[in-house]
């Protein structure tokens, strides 16, 4: 759909120690218009280095469907919310994106 407002969705990968943190994330995403739909995805398993240290944790990844406008202000709202010293927030820009979810996703985060 290039050329018909796909470039202005964007998935972001955020992830959080666990559910109740997902789920209050989500809700403010989504009552402060920052996201169209945050699915939530328990049972994830991370393996990373943090300072220094080999680490892993049990998380919850949410996928938060948004709009690139939005992106500044989804990353200080996981600034100031996330419980993490340093949250993940990875935007991907989809290849395609149906024309009515499109039309959906980019009603439910207007202004």
């Amino acid at each position: 759909m290039s050329g018909s407002g796909s470039e202005d969705a964007r998935v972001v990968l955020v992830t959080a120690p666990e559910i109740g943190v997902a789920r209050a994330l989500a809700r403010g995403l989504l009552e402060r218009r920052l996201a169209a739909c945050v699915n939530l995805l328990p049972g994830l398993e991370s393996h990373y280095r943090w300072k220094g240290a080999l680490e892993s944790a049990s998380e919850v990844l949410l996928l938060v469907k948004t709009r690139a406008a939005h992106l500044p202000r989804l990353e200080a709202f996981l600034a100031q919310e996330h419980p993490y010293e340093c949250p993940e927030c990875i935007a991907l820009e989809p290849a395609h994106v149906e024309r009515s979810y499109l039309e959906w996703l980019l009603a439910e985060t207007a202004p």
